[in-house]
């Protein structure tokens, strides 16, 4: 439902849909890559490992 939204609002032909697409696609990894996985990693259970004690 909310892809058909957004392919609706992007502007062009298919191919430039498909490219402003993956863009988009690109800067989404990309932030949550620099902001919101190094934001919730001191809160995640598996930071706290017992190897080796």
């Amino acid at each position: 439902m909310m892809y058909g939204w957004l392919w609706r609002h992007l502007p062009g032909p298919t191919l430039v849909r498909v490219l402003i697409s993956l863009v988009l696609l690109a800067a989404v990894v990309a932030a949550c890559f620099a902001w919101l996985y190094p934001a919730i990693a001191p809160h995640m259970p598996f930071n706290e490992t017992t190897v080796g004690e």
